[in-house]
Formats: structure tokens, C-alpha cells, sequence
């Protein structure tokens, strides 16, 4: 297990802690403030425990990516494009300041960026709290070359001598403030929720009590097969469904219709048939269909019974009979681990068998299973039906929580102290 801000004295420390801030924004407002609060324990416990600062980093999206899109698509459209006040809408890290300072009922400084910032924040007075700009406005924090990153890296770490990582949703990259400012740090410890994370994420992949049942969706096969064939190690059961279940089904010789499928990995479905075969772990796909003619949010559903999926439709979500199949399996589970939604939820028409299995996983962690929901799609479900606090753990880390299920060393937890 990694250290965190429990097993260490804090009392007079300046800490320099890296937090998962990147949160939607419109406008220059906050949308969804989930993993904002998600890290008010441990910001709490720093400052309650005597901290001499607390220096916050954090990046928010990709500016120079999503600059470069959003000017693409003005020019497109044939608008002028204003680089600032895009970035005032949807990057900078002051309004996150504001909005933090409400919740914590304490001002927050905000500093305009990552570098250059040591003489300001010493002269801050005794308890402070600071907020440093989005740590993507520097080439250096993802630079490929380890010598660049670190010029970021050490100016980073010379803002504390405690560096604590709280942003599990961004331990699977190895950036400047991620991982490599742990070698320029005297002490680097985990924060409260990056041990929440590992602690309910660990069990699933070495231990999980029995039998472990995991449910995997979303679009695509080509995301997922590392995880499988690490979830086909450990699992009693796994459910798949959404847009990947196709692939599984065509890979079994059945009509699929219009649905979505990937050519290139019919090949690997089979294998992962069969590797889950050997190993007796049992596999359950769609026994029946929600179906449209397009894509679309007010495409008309049409139930089809059966496997085979007519050519001029396409799934969009699972039928009633294969959740039967779903809640026989979920009902005898003691562990479910769930990344990705059963079909197309975002429109209401074929939101069905996403919503009855977030019922299905709350069911199960009223009697007593481990229940453990990761993944952006997912997490985005649970919270639309109302489910979150139903859940032993909903995971914040979309990629992060998918490579440590996979078995992958995340850089972020890596370059952390163990006891």
C-alpha cells in the first residue's frame, strides 16, 4: 500500500498537491463539480493539520488540442475566433479557484501560472491555500523527453516539500506534475482519495470476493481487450454489453444488422470466447435487442426477440430477456465490478437496460456485495438514474481506473512512498 497524508506529520509542511480538477466547463462556469469535491477530504485534512500552504495543480483539458479544433471549426463556419476568451471559457484554472473557495468557505489565491510563481507564494502569509494555472499551458508537462519535463518538474516541487498526489483520474500519465516532480520532492505520498481508489479498485483485480461478476460495455471491443483478458483471470461472470457486444455477437456468427462492429477484431472476440471458455468464466451477451433504423435521439425504438438483428436496424440496447440473464447472474455475486453502459443511454428511448443494471448493482450493494463502478460512460449513468450513493465505489479516474484493472503500473501511484 502507498503512503498518504495520514502517515506523515503536516504540521508547519508546505505541500504541493496535485488534484484532478479537470472538470466541464461552459462559459467560464463549472458544470459538473464531482471531482472537484472529491478531493475536499484531503484538502481539508491538510489545511486542519497545520499545513504552512497548500499549493494546488491541476490541468484542465487540452488547449492547445482543443484551441486548435474550436479556431478549425469558426474558420469553418466562417466566425471569428478569439483565442483568449475561448480559453477564459473553457482552461483557466481561476474560475476552478472561485468555485473551490466556495466550497471550502475560505479564499483561494489564484496565480496566473506554473512557473515563476516561488517568490509569491513564500511571501504568502501562513495558511494559505493557491490555486497554480492549468499545468497544460506548459510544454513541459508532457513532454516526451524526460529532461524537458523536468525543468517543469522542479520548479513545481520547489513550491513545497511534501508533494501529495490526489488525482487518481490522472495517475496513468507520466507528466510533469503527475509523476515526475515525486524525484525533485522530499517526501511523496498519496492523498485520501487516491487510497479510496486503490483500495476499492486492488481487491478486483487480485482478490475479489466470490463470485465476482464484472460488467463491461461501451462502443468499442478495441478499448476493452486488455481488461478483459485480465477480468477473465479473476471473474466468475462477465456481462458485456453496448456498442462492443456486436463484435462478440458477429464473432459467433450471428446478424447484427447496422450495428456497430469492428471488421478488424471479429478475430479477437472469438479468442476472447474461447479464452473465457478454458478458463470457465462465464460469458453473457444480448439475448435480444432495443433496435432503430438511424442513430438518432428520437429514433423509434424497436424491440426485435431474438439474436438475429434484421439489416436495416441497428442495436441500440439491450431487450428484456438478456437483463432476466443479467439479474439471475448479479443476484448471486458478492463482487461486481461495472465500466460501460449497456446501450446508447444518453437518449432516453434506449436508456433501459443501462439504468436496470445501476439498479441491478445497487441491489447488490445492499446485500453486502463490493461493488465498484469505473469509467467515464459509467460513472455519468450512475449519476444520471440517481445511483452514485448506492455504490460501494464510483471510480474518477476514466482511463486510469481501465489500465489499473488492467494490471499496468500507473506512473502517478508508482512514484509514490509504500509503507
Amino acid at each position: 500500500m502507498i503512503k498518504t497524508v495520514k502517515d506523515i506529520a503536516l504540521k508547519d509542511a508546505a505541500v504541493l498537491m496535485r488534484v484532478d480538477f479537470n472538470v466541464p466547463m461552459k462559459d467560464g462556469k463549472v458544470q459538473d463539480d464531482t471531482r472537484i469535491r472529491a478531493a475536499l477530504p484531503t484538502i481539508s485534512y491538510i489545511v486542519d493539520s497545520g499545513a504552512r500552504r497548500l499549493v494546488l495543480m491541476s490541468h484542465l483539458g487540452d488547449p492547445d488540442k482543443d484551441a486548435a479544433r474550436a479556431k478549425e471549426k469558426a474558420l469553418r463556419d466562417g466566425k471569428d475566433f478569439d483565442l483568449e476568451k475561448y480559453l477564459d471559457g473553457k482552461h483557466r484554472m481561476k474560475p476552478i479557484a472561485e468555485y473551490l473557495a466556495g466550497l471550502l468557505g475560505k479564499p483561494v489565491v489564484y496565480l496566473p501560472s506554473c512557473k515563476g510563481q516561488k517568490a509569491t507564494i513564500d511571501a504568502l502569509p501562513a495558511g494559505s491555500i493557491v490555486m497554480l494555472e492549468n499545468t497544460r499551458f506548459h510544454k513541459e508537462e508532457s513532454a516526451k523527453d524526460p529532461a524537458t519535463q523536468e525543468i517543469l518538474a522542479k520548479e513545481l516541487a520547489s513550491y513545497g516539500e511534501v508533494y501529495v498526489n490526489d488525482a487518481f483520474g490522472t495517475a496513468h500519465r507520466a507528466h510533469a506534475s503527475t509523476a515526475t516532480v515525486a524525484k525533485f520532492s522530499r517526501v511523496s505520498v498519496g492523498g485520501l482519495l487516491m487510497e479510496k481508489e486503490v483500495a476499492h479498485l486492488e481487491p478486483m483485480l487480485k482478490s475479489p470476493p466470490k463470485p465476482m461478476v464484472a460488467i463491461i460495455g461501451g462502443a468499442k471491443i478495441s478499448t476493452k481487450i486488455a481488461v478483459l483478458q485480465s477480468l477473465i483471470k479473476h471473474a466468475d461472470a462477465i456481462v458485456i454489453g453496448g456498442g462492443m457486444a456486436y463484435t462478440f455477437l458477429k464473432a459467433k456468427g450471428i446478424q447484427v444488422g447496422l450495428s456497430l462492429i469492428e471488421p478488424d477484431f471479429v478475430d479477437m472476440a472469438r479468442e476472447l470466447l474461447s479464452q473465457a471458455e478454458k478458463a470457465k468464466v462465464k460469458i453473457l451477451l444480448p439475448l435480444d435487442h432495443v433496435c432503430a433504423a438511424a442513430f438518432l435521439p428520437d429514433a423509434k425504438p424497436v424491440g426485435v426477440i431474438g439474436l438475429d438483428i434484421p439489416s436495416d436496424l441497428m442495436g441500440m440496447d439491450v431487450g428484456p430477456k438478456s437483463l432476466d440473464s443479467y439479474r439471475a447472474v448479479l443476484a448471486m455475486a458478492k463482487s461486481v465490478l461495472w465500466n460501460g453502459p449497456m446501450g446508447v443511454f444518453e437518449f432516453d428511448a434506449f436508456a433501459k437496460g443501462t439504468q436496470e443494471i445501476a439498479i441491478m448493482v445497487a441491489k447488490a450493494t445492499d446485500r453486502g456485495a463490493l461493488t465498484v463502478v469505473g469509467g467515464g460512460d459509467s460513472v455519468a449513468a450512475v449519476n444520471k438514474f440517481g445511483l452514485a450513493g448506492k455504490m460501494s465505489h464510483v471510480s474518477t479516474g476514466g482511463g486510469a481506473s481501465l489500465e489499473y484493472l488492467e494490471g499496468k503500473i500507473l506512473p502517478g501511484i508508482a512514484c509514490l512512498e509504500e509503507k
